[in-house]
């Protein structure tokens, strides 16, 4: 038996198998290969597929099991503390854009009516690209990656309302009061509905399929909730997308949505593949050809105005300026919801075709963009904030230096970038253990606020190296970086590491896969998150720092015991050793590598390294095996791992010599 859509599917399929392998030879996005690949098959390109309705149907799927997927990562929780991005930042961001688009096109010569729904079609961002690229890059828990989604969040419940606006400025409807009130009635019952379902129904019904052992079954009853809620809110006149997500929101409650998401997983890729080929199949060649320049230009309007609309309506909440500016730039595409609500404007005959070409073109050319856009996001806004910041910075630096003069003398201190709650517990103990230390903080409100207690805190973006330097970094015993943002993360043990070899570096994150890239770039310890965090990395820093470890004990239960509250007492923590009795030395390894020349086939005496470099050799590790009694004879061989003690100026000397 012939099945006709079975030609296009493997069409689809291997073309984009074909593009997908030879871009990633490039380390160019897959989702840019699955653009291409409509852009070649689509019916402006080879014209290979003929079903492109059933196609787009397929990929309406996709769509449905990315947002479901998002919100089983997501919890009731977690949106709720999202409430002034999705209500406050949403509503600037979209009110904006349509209210700037509206008044540019009505200047063109075009209606009050038409220059209105270009500016809904203008003030949409694609939810499936942006949060497919954040969900793989990792950065949907980071700040920008939570602001981009609250946005979005609202931008898909508002074009339900511009949906049934649409009608009524092309003058064929005239019934607003009934259609608003029937939506919000619908809202309130789907919001009602969803609640009671995570609470009470869900979990139970997933309990008893867990019990089953079924796997099969697990997966049908999965695929069947995320459906069946998102034809209940379709049916309520709400959007498919913002039905998968509640979906998606409901099974988060319940603890198998871990389980969910890996079975769900597979799905998700396949059907977001070909929603992303639906879209580059709309792009036609010929009117882009004959048109480009005026596209061209187009894309550069919109990329810039709304990248910074999205930013101000960031900026308006209060967040620091790099995550003002990675919202910004992860939002300035013209989004998917655009193209259904533009079938809607042509129907109403509030888009010409001409206009309609135009419109389709710049969206893709945008999402074409958005990849490498959010590739390429912290380099961008790095140099924007550069450029901002960069005079007042050099000219603000002799005073920063004077500032800080006593931070200029420090050595063997410990050095804490990010002060939010783990760095703060830190800072206490730190204060009562009689240890020298220096914060880098990038909000201006906490810096000042420190500031007035006189505490050694720097205003700077510790991924900048002066800022770094400001720190004293190469005098350092300890540096903890306590910031949520992973590739600040990354970029700054860079830094730090092109600084100083020898520093013991710890660092705080959310992810447990992140702790073997951490430790491959350069970290010495990566410890999780939450309240294990404050008190894993004191104990560490104290530990570093020779405190008994009968007191270290002591403190650490005090502090489990009183939930922090310790701290605030003198009395309970005075029993720590004073700075002065702690001797000034550290203790650390080296490998010895194939060209240390100085070293390698000599022994302990020969290579006189206590003479020669300030330090002393307590072990070697050699095939595995800990060699505890040093022989002056031993001979030095490759790749043996030496535990060496001395002070941090001698310790930088010797990693110097054998690197």
């Amino acid at each position: 038996m012939y099945l006709p859509l079975l030609q296009d599917i493997i069409i689809l399929l291997g073309f984009s198998a074909v593009v997908v392998f030879i871009l990633q030879r490039f380390k160019i996005p897959s989702i840019l290969g699955f653009l291409i690949t409509g852009v070649l098959i689509g019916p402006f390109g080879l014209g290979l597929i003929n079903a492109v309705h059933e196609i787009e149907i397929i990929a309406e799927v996709g769509v449905i099991l990315l947002l479901f997927v998002i919100g089983m990562e997501l919890s009731l929780k977690q949106l709720v503390s999202m409430r002034k991005t999705v209500l406050i930042g949403g509503f600037i961001q979209v009110g904006v854009s349509v209210l700037l688009a509206t008044l540019i096109y009505h200047y063109l010569g075009f209606s009050w009516a038409e220059s209105v729904f270009v500016g809904f079609l203008f003030s949409l961002s694609s939810t499936a690209i942006v949060l497919k690229i954040l969900q793989d890059r990792n950065e949907i828990s980071e700040p920008h990656g939570r602001n981009a989604l609250g946005i979005l969040i609202f931008q898909d419940i508002i074009v339900v309302p511009m949906m049934l606006v649409t009608p009524i400025i092309a003058g064929q409807d005239s019934n607003i009061g009934t259609e608003v009130l029937m939506l919000l009635l619908k809202s309130v019952l789907v919001i009602v509905f969803t609640y009671v379902s995570a609470r009470y129904i869900v979990p139970r019904i997933l309990l008893l399929v867990v019990r089953t052992k079924n796997k099969e079954l697990f997966l049908l009853t999965t695929i069947s909730l995320c459906f069946t809620v998102t034809f209940l809110t379709s049916e309520a006149g709400l959007s498919l997308a913002l039905g998968a997500f509640l979906a998606g929101l409901i099974i988060s409650e319940s603890e198998y949505s871990h389980q969910a998401t890996g079975t769900i997983i597979p799905f998700k890729v396949l059907f977001t593949s070909i929603f992303f080929i639906s879209i580059g199949m709309m792009l036609d060649l010929v009117f882009f050809a004959n048109n480009a320049v005026v596209i061209l230009a187009l894309v550069l309007f919109v990329f810039f105005t709304k990248a910074i609309i999205a930013s101000i309506a960031v900026a308006v909440l209060k967040y620091p300026p790099r995550t003002v500016i990675l919202t910004g730039l992860a939002l300035f595409q013209i989004g998917e919801f655009s193209f259904i609500l533009s079938k809607v404007g042509v129907k109403n005959n509030l888009l010409s075709f001409e206009t309609n070409q135009y419109f389709l073109s710049v969206s893709i050319i945008t999402m074409f963009l958005t990849p490498f856009v959010i590739q390429y996001a912290t380099k961008i806004a790095s140099m924007i904030l550069y450029i901002i910041n960069g005079k007042k910075e050099k000219i603000s630096l002799s005073k920063l230096a004077s500032e800080n003069k006593d931070i200029n003398k420090l050595k063997n201190h410990l050095v804490i970038i990010g002060y939010g709650v783990n760095g703060t517990n830190l800072v206490r103990v730190a204060h009562h253990a009689n240890i020298p230390y220096v914060i880098i903080e990038s909000n201006v409100d906490i810096v000042k606020k420190e500031k007035k207690q006189e505490k050694p805190i720097i205003f700077g973006d510790a991924t900048e190296e002066h800022i770094l330097n400001m720190a004293c970094i190469e005098n350092a015993r300890v540096v903890v970086i306590a910031i949520s943002n992973s590739r600040d993360t990354k970029h700054i043990i860079s830094c730090i590491r092109t600084i100083s070899q020898s520093v013991h570096l710890i660092i705080r994150t959310q992810y447990v896969e992140k702790i073997d890239e951490y430790i491959e770039i350069g970290a010495d310890e990566v410890i999780s998150e939450k309240f294990e965090t404050s008190i894993e990395i004191f104990s560490r820093v104290l530990h570093n720092y020779l405190i008994p470890i009968h007191r270290l004990d002591n403190i650490i239960n005090i502090i489990r015991a009183d939930n922090y509250k310790s701290l605030v007492s003198d009395k309970k923590l005075t029993t720590l050793m004073s700075r002065s009795q702690l001797p000034d030395f550290n203790i650390v390894s080296v490998r010895i590598l194939a060209d240390s020349g100085s070293l390698v086939g000599k022994t302990i005496v020969e290579a006189n390294i206590r003479k020669n470099f300030g330090v002393s050799i307590l072990a070697i590790l050699r095939n595995e095996k800990m060699i505890n009694t040093i022989n002056p004879n031993e001979k030095l061989i490759q790749d043996d791992i030496i535990y060496i003690s001395g002070d941090q100026e001698h310790i930088e000397r010797f990693y110097c010599a054998v690197r």
